[in-house]
């Protein structure tokens, strides 16, 4: 139904005013056709606010949309700052665990909003989050507070990161 939309708001070109379109029209749109209307940073901080559940896990436009993110922002490497992040949004959910291991603390809060991890993720958090090395310190420094910043980590923590948070 959104591609179908986005075929008839854009039979006359892409429209000026495209930011106050639902962002989950974005996702069938390519950066190059919204160039026009504004940068490839905004394109990709509106996609980061979009619901990417419409499309697949897996789908080859779905990856195609992070690589596109990646290179726009001009990400060398894996590792991702904090600006950065922020226009991702939930794009990083798609990130693999050498972006995460390379970020290092930088992404958990924003990646506790994911719905789900693939293993190479889960594993990734795992390894941060043990380090200690992040802004919320070692589980055995959290407090309550941590917890809910981090809930939609929660299920991928494993019994030594459990067994260290305190009581």
């Amino acid at each position: 139904q959104l591609s179908c939309l986005l075929r008839m708001v854009t039979l006359h070109g892409i429209p000026k005013d495209w930011d106050s379109y639902p962002k989950d029209l974005l996702l069938f749109l390519s950066p190059s056709d919204y160039a026009g209307t504004g940068s490839c940073s905004q394109f990709f901080n509106n996609i980061g606010e979009a619901n990417l559940d419409v499309l697949p896990r897996e789908s080859p436009q779905r990856k195609q949309l992070l690589l596109e993110a990646l290179a726009c922002l001009k990400i060398p490497g894996t590792q991702i700052n904090e600006e950065n992040a922020e226009i991702l949004g939930r794009l990083l959910c798609d990130l693999g665990g050498e972006y995460i291991r390379s970020s290092g603390g930088i992404l958990l809060k924003h990646l506790s909003q994911c719905e789900s991890f693939l293993p190479d993720q889960e594993e990734a958090i795992r390894d941060v989050i043990s380090s200690g090395n992040t802004t919320f310190g070692p589980p055995a420094a959290w407090s309550a507070f941590t917890l809910r910043e981090l809930t939609g980590l929660i299920p991928v923590f494993d019994h030594n990161i459990l067994r260290e948070i305190p009581k």
